[in-house]
């Protein structure tokens, strides 16, 4: 089985046990050459720990039961991408309304500012700029075209 394959596979079983599960969503699915298979899913509400082990109970009985690597040598892990790795789904933009986002841009240039809305096509932010009277705001439609990654920052 190729690797391409082996990833679809899984994906779907991903998809079954997620099936049930309508908060929740597959952002990525990884598996390195030593079987390593890293599940990444997001959460409308977020993901606890204990969901994830519960998930990854389910996806590890799938794997075996579906003889996807005959010798049982493979290793399971499912967690939340992380406040640090950018988004990959509009599902995770609309999340994230309302927060601030960094985004480079395909040319490498990069703009800070506070989500405010996601379409299809596009996203709109908010910028400031300066302080006390001398402060801005201006808001962007940004078209996703032009993005090359959209990244959360943590806000203290």
């Amino acid at each position: 089985m190729s690797v391409d394959s082996v990833v679809h596979t899984i994906e779907n079983l991903v998809n079954q046990v997620l099936q049930n599960e309508p908060d929740y969503f597959l952002v990525e699915l990884k598996i390195k050459p030593t079987n390593n298979i890293k599940v990444f899913i997001e959460g409308d509400n977020g993901v606890s720990i204990e969901k994830c082990v519960q998930f990854n109970r389910q996806l590890y009985k799938l794997i075996e039961s579906n003889n996807i690597f005959p010798s049982g040598d493979f290793s399971l892990e499912i967690s939340s991408p992380g406040i640090d790795k950018p988004l990959k789904l509009e599902r995770q933009y609309a999340k994230n309304i309302g927060r601030l986002i960094e985004i480079v841009f395909t040319d490498e240039s990069v703009k800070t500012g506070r989500l405010l809305s996601v379409s299809k096509e596009d996203l709109m932010i908010e910028e400031k700029t300066g302080k006390g009277k001398k402060a801005e705001t201006k808001q962007f439609v940004i078209p996703f075209s032009n993005i090359k990654t959209i990244t959360v920052q943590i806000e203290f």
